[in-house]
């Protein structure tokens, strides 16, 4: 143990996960007051994607939307039990294919509707703000390209003797 408890600290990323969980929370509240129960903004992606493509296994669509195939397949899960997709057997033994229910269907125009709503209300915000989300965005990205998020801890880590 070292002499003081870093977590006592401000975690300077908090800030940044507590507002998109707002901004999820106030997307998911369009839902609701559409009376779509039980639909989360992280299932519109998958959801309108197996709209426009079809079957997929959980591979594919994980490889499609660049998502983990850990973190989709936990998405899908919760789809599931809302009674969005389907889960089949793959081509093989090892695979499931996934395809959207009737209700995950009918649901798939007003998602593409609220995605377009919500890239535009980006653009907004983007304008509104004096340092463009988008922006800052894609210069962090381009400073962890010229070195990594690995390098710079590396680079901090001061490990106990």
């Amino acid at each position: 143990m070292t002499s003081s408890d870093p977590t006592a600290l401000p975690d300077p990323w908090q800030p940044l996960h507590t507002l998109l969980a707002a901004m999820d929370a106030e997307i998911e509240q369009v839902y609701v007051s559409r009376g779509i129960e039980g639909v989360r903004p992280r299932f519109a992606y998958p959801l309108i994607r197996l709209a426009h493509s079809g079957p997929l296994t959980i591979r594919e669509l994980a490889t499609s939307l660049n998502r983990s195939h850990s973190a989709l397949s936990q998405t899908l899960t919760a789809m599931r039990k809302e009674g969005l997709v389907t889960s089949e057997p793959g081509p093989d033994a090892r695979t499931r294919r996934i395809d959207l229910t009737e209700r995950g269907r009918s649901l798939v125009p007003f998602l593409e509707a609220e995605w377009r709503a919500t890239h535009a209300t980006v653009a907004e915000l983007d304008a509104e703000i004096p340092y463009a989300l988008t922006a800052v965005v894609e210069e962090l990205r381009q400073a962890l390209d010229r070195r990594s998020m690995r390098q710079r801890v590396l680079d901090h880590l001061v490990e106990p003797r």
